[in-house]
């Protein structure tokens, strides 16, 4: 499998700050990356501090006066990689309520709905199902602070919104569930996406409400609590205005069928 993934974006920085960008893909052991990542601010190369997080995340760090950022990110990832690997740490540091995945508040109401489900693999069947079901994909219905709660009450969202929902419904009958940020080939509208992870017959498994791409082809870029440890771009400081934003996430091939009722890794 090749995938070609990358970003341009361009931010207009209007008070100096401090910027933190999560857009380089994450480590993938087993298979070989060819990246290139450029930061210009006025026409001078920017060169980050690149901040290796937990789960392999790449944070890249700088101070930013004023003017305009642009960035450009590309990689070309070659073969698949090694299942993700888990440790005791994950098992119980994804059974925990988060900003933005309320699971104490969804205890007794995810108990009823999918208490009964014994089996994990048809336990985040019915999640995803029941998820996507109940919620309407609707670009911009959302605010960047709504957490699970919102989410289900408003009955729509986009990608992070519906993951927040399944990461919560899962911590709620004790499945370890956690965000990651993703390029997705075949998804559409193109961006960044958001699934979730949930630890299942030893393995961390992709739920996507959405149904909006392939999971089989989903590349890593970030891993952890909710979208407060995945955002691909934090602003500490000043005032910014991102100004432009273009995705691309290519496979080679024909994309690969999806099914709701397959145990699917993100490889």
């Amino acid at each position: 499998m090749r995938r070609e993934v990358g970003v341009e974006l361009e931010v207009e920085i209007t008070a100096a700050t401090t910027l933190e960008f999560q857009i380089a893909v994450a480590p993938h052991p087993g298979a070989d990356v060819f990246e290139s990542l450029r930061f210009v601010l006025n026409g001078q190369q920017v060169h980050p501090l690149e901040i290796s997080g937990v789960h392999g995340n790449r944070i890249h760090k700088f101070d930013a006066g004023v003017g305009t950022l642009k960035v450009d990110y590309a990689a070309t990832v070659v073969g698949q990689t090694d299942p993700a690997p888990v440790t005791d740490y994950d098992q119980s540091m994804y059974l925990r309520p988060s900003r933005y995945a309320e699971a104490d508040k969804f205890y007794g109401f995810a108990a009823t709905e999918f208490g009964n489900d014994h089996d994990s693999a048809t336990l985040l069947e019915h999640v995803s199902s029941w998820v996507g079901t109940r919620l309407n994909y609707v670009p911009g219905s959302s605010d960047p602070i709504d957490g699970a709660v919102e989410t289900l009450l408003a009955g729509k969202g986009v990608c992070r919104d519906f993951a927040h929902l399944v990461v919560a419904l899962l911590r709620a009958v004790k499945v370890p569930a956690r965000l990651v940020s993703v390029y997705a080939p075949g998804l559409a509208p193109m961006d960044f996406h958001a699934v979730a992870e949930a630890f299942v017959q030893q393995q961390w498994r992709v739920v996507d409400a959405t149904l909006l791409a392939p999971r089989q082809t989903l590349v890593r870029i970030a891993t952890g609590r909710d979208a407060s440890d995945t955002a691909f771009l934090d602003n500490h400081k000043g005032a910014i205005t991102l100004n432009q934003l273009v995705v691309t996430a290519v496979s080679d091939g024909a994309l690969p069928a999806d099914s709701i009722d397959q145990l699917v890794s993100i490889r």
